[in-house]
């Protein structure tokens, strides 16, 4: 790898960088940085992970002229997560240039986001629907843009977001360069790189590194009706540390974490219905490990830098494999171990195929664990907890009382009812869960070498239904509601000198979260 030091770039973005513990550059950091540092526009294809903020964030605080109050750079980001974490990543790295930044997206009141455009930010980061209302509002002047970020491009395209992308586009300078970085090149993507880009440097991240090869990948086969049975079996077996379940539509992520709670697990969920200030909370209690369980949707889950996340449980398969790569991407992290669970119902196997192709790993079948299995993990976790007691040796006044119930009991049924005490036995409270139609029976592709056509008992599948690449926004199972604006969430932005606002969503067509 080549060290940031090689790369041509000022003292003060070096000791920000060295700041950050970054000594090496990353392959798509190499790349970009080189190319966008000689101004040249950029077509980045990585993956979450690969360092891809740096790669864009590094240039792009070069060009900063500090002493220039207006808009130098804009950055647009598909959720608001994803626009918070830029912020803090761009705000560390502008940190010796003290460069102004500030972030818009939809959740709180607008005034707020339209005084801090008073104080002059020159770097802009925000959601596509937010920035739009400013455009629109003529609270935001992009005349004196010199550089234009489009991050995670294909997601945006994916949540609907084609139009605004567009809009935006025709009111910043044609002069200027242009940075654009996509998971995956679908004919969108490429369209927009041919009208908007000028002759871009093309910086590719191998399909090798999509995933990490020390995450197991386990399926299960269930139906519907039977997943949530299965699911708190397999938490009372591997008793993960933290854990991540991922749920298609906000309706199921509400009754996933709510039928948790009553079953004694810590869990709270986290999808774009949700006010910024649980979001926040909730985030924070998983961090701290307050929580530990977190039940998500695709979409509020992006962007989120949690570590120590040791099991992902997909409660539903994901509708795209590029979804899939994100979802396990959030174990297995910083060279640790990491575990991930699909639930894939009998209609749902071609999906579970096309994942594997594109992962190029095949997932192991996991029989689901009986209630007595489950009962047996609970047990070894009560073990594990009263041999830690015993080794902490912190039982002071305890002594004297266990030699009094000694004198009275067996000593040996006295362990077994302090390992009972110990022990959350399987719970069978009833819980509802609302049964959600699986994805639309895939129609097999034929030929193609080694890949196994139809489901895994060798039959051919066929069926209509949604392409593959489908739409990626959040619904809320059958029961959909329209909330009356884009969502995009409320936070104090990052930056430099972090100004902060943002403002009530106006009211036209689609989710942000």
């Amino acid at each position: 790898m080549t060290n940031f030091s090689e790369l041509n770039i000022s003292e003060s973005t070096l000791r920000s960088v060295k700041r950050m513990g970054f000594e090496e550059a990353t392959p798509i950091q190499e790349g970009t940085i080189r190319f966008a540092i000689e101004g040249r526009d950029v077509l980045g294809q990585a993956q979450t992970g690969t360092g891809k903020t740096a790669a864009f964030g590094i240039p792009l605080i070069e060009k900063i002229d500090p002493k220039n109050p207006n808009i130098q750079a804009l950055v647009i980001a598909p959720t608001r997560e994803l626009a918070i974490q830029v912020s803090e990543e761009l705000y560390k790295v502008g940190y010796d240039k003290r460069v102004k930044l500030l972030s818009v997206y939809g959740g709180q009141e607008i005034g707020r986001q339209i005084r801090a455009l008073k104080n002059k930010p020159q770097i802009i980061v925000g959601t596509p629907g937010r920035i739009l209302d400013h455009i629109n509002r003529r609270t935001l002047k992009l005349e004196d843009v010199q550089t234009l970020v489009l991050d995670e491009a294909d997601e945006m395209l994916n949540m609907g977001f084609i139009d605004d992308i567009n809009s935006i586009l025709e009111n910043v300078p044609a002069e200027r360069q242009t940075l654009l970085f996509s998971a995956t090149m679908p004919p969108a993507i490429r369209k927009i790189a041919e009208t908007f880009m000028r002759d871009p440097e093309i910086v590719k991240i191998k399909a090798k590194e999509l995933t990490v090869d020390n995450i197991d990948q386990y399926f299960v086969k269930a139906a519907e009706r039977e997943k949530f049975d299965v699911l708190s079996r397999l938490l009372n077996v591997h008793q993960p540390e933290l854990a991540i379940i991922f749920g298609r539509t906000k309706r199921r992520v509400d009754e996933l974490a709510q039928a948790l709670s009553i079953r004694g697990y810590l869990a709270e969920g986290i999808h774009g219905d949700l006010s910024q200030a649980k979001r926040i909370s909730v985030l924070r209690q998983f961090k701290e490990n307050k929580i530990d369980i977190l039940v998500a949707t695709d979409v509020a889950a992006r962007g989120l830098d949690i570590s120590g996340v040791t099991h992902v449980y997909n409660f539903d398969i994901p509708q795209d494999p590029e979804s899939y790569v994100h979802r396990i991407g959030r174990t297995g992290r910083a060279g640790k171990s990491g575990l991930a669970v699909t639930f894939v119902t009998p209609r749902e196997m071609g999906y579970l195929r096309i994942v594997e192709e594109t992962t190029k790993k095949r997932m192991t079948p996991l029989r689901p664990p009986t209630n007595d299995e489950a009962l047996v993990g609970q047990q070894r976790l009560a073990i594990e907890t009263l041999e830690g007691l015993i080794a902490n040796n912190n039982l002071g006044d305890y002594r004297t009382l266990a030699t009094e119930v000694l004198e009275n009991h067996d000593a040996i049924d006295v362990v077994a009812a302090a390992l009972r005490s110990l022990t959350k036995e399987p719970d069978d409270t009833p819980v509802t869960i609302t049964e959600e139609r699986p994805l639309p029976m895939r129609r097999e592709r034929s030929g193609g070498g080694g890949g196994r056509g139809g489901d895994r008992n060798g039959r051919n599948r066929s069926g209509g239904g949604r392409s593959f690449g489908g739409n990626r926004r959040e619904g809320s199972g059958g029961d959909r509601r329209n909330s009356g604006g884009r969502r995009e969430g409320g936070r104090r932005e990052g930056g430099a000198r972090r100004e902060g606002g943002q403002g009530r969503s106006r009211a036209p067509r689609r989710h942000e979260d």
